[in-house]
């Protein structure tokens, strides 16, 4: 199979600014904050407390979160070394020198004034605990690359996903609606964090090969190509069999079973997986599996909202 080679900085030196900060924002993998907040409302729907006002500002305060996120991972790989010019993965500006690091973490931290502001109302509203799950949240991003202990260098990042973009993101968007904590709102977020997982391990899987050379141990470096690539296929299939069992185990209707009407879309990401461990053609099985988790997250919310 014949690969492009790795992207340098005349590839791109047509992009206007705004194109250039796109490229940096890197638009597909918002759709792991979009699927949470979705459904943490959903399940607020179901209860009775759906609150348009509050449900908006956790999407705002998701997506801001999720652009920190990626700039901070952006600036930080680059400073670490994991970004270099064999870079096989969508392209970083930090380190393709379209932006600065000056210019990356300015748009850092006013990504998290965005999330702050959006926190913020969700404090008047909901009280000290959406301060906590904010400053945990900004505290993991900062942390997951950059700090003097980065996790996602030691085999946490799912962990991480799970919890932030899994558990946190639909229980919290429950909670502001809510003002309060529901077994129903803790076992939905369980399928979205498993899928949202699946993305960064689709993206691991994909970097294997440079991450070791940059001593960056990621959980699919530890585990090496062949049971990453089953690691995979695990969550997918776990994130399916949680989503059947909100209604097996009683907490929510038949209704969640319109998730599986998405499984369709995990074929090709699962067969590239499974045929290719490493390498750019892992870049079109990490955009399918961001549009499977957010299509699972749209047929699970419709579910478990009736």
């Amino acid at each position: 199979m014949t690969t492009r080679p790795p992207a340098t900085a005349a590839d791109f030196a047509h992009l206007s600014r705004v194109q250039i900060w796109r490229l940096a924002i890197r638009p597909p993998t918002l759709m792991a904050a979009v699927a949470p907040v979705v459904v943490g409302t959903a399940v607020a729907a179901r209860d009775g407390a759906l609150a348009l006002g509050p449900a908006s500002a956790a999407m705002l305060g998701g997506l801001a979160l999720q652009v920190a996120a990626n700039l901070a991972n952006d600036v930080s790989d680059f400073r670490r070394g994991a970004d270099t010019e064999h870079r096989i993965g969508p392209p970083r500006v930090t380190q393709l020198g379209l932006l600065s690091q000056r210019e990356v973490v300015t748009g850092l931290w006013v990504a998290i004034g965005i999330a702050t502001l959006a926190g913020l109302y969700l404090t008047a509203v909901a009280g000290w605990p959406v301060v906590a799950i904010g400053l945990s949240s900004i505290v993991a991003l900062l942390c997951y690359t950059g700090g003097p202990w980065p996790f996602g260098y030691r085999g946490l990042g799912e962990v991480f996903v799970f919890a932030f973009f899994g558990v946190a993101a639909v229980v919290g968007t429950y909670y502001v609606q809510a003002l309060r904590v529901s077994g129903a709102a803790m076992a939905a977020s369980v399928p979205l964090g498993l899928t949202t997982s699946a993305i960064l391990v689709v993206n691991n899987v994909r970097d294997i090969a440079t991450d070791r050379i940059a001593g960056k141990r990621t959980l699919a470096v530890i585990l090496g190509p062949r049971l990453a690539r089953l690691h995979f296929v695990l969550t997918i299939i776990a994130a399916y069999v949680a989503a059947a069992a909100l209604w097996l185990l009683g907490e929510f209707s038949a209704w969640t079973l319109l998730a599986f009407l998405s499984l369709p879309l995990a074929w090709a990401p699962t067969a590239a997986v499974l045929a290719q461990s490493e390498g750019p053609a892992l870049n079109v099985a990490l955009k399918n599996t961001a549009r499977l988790h957010l299509v699972f997250g749209l047929l699970l919310a419709v579910g478990v909202a009736r």
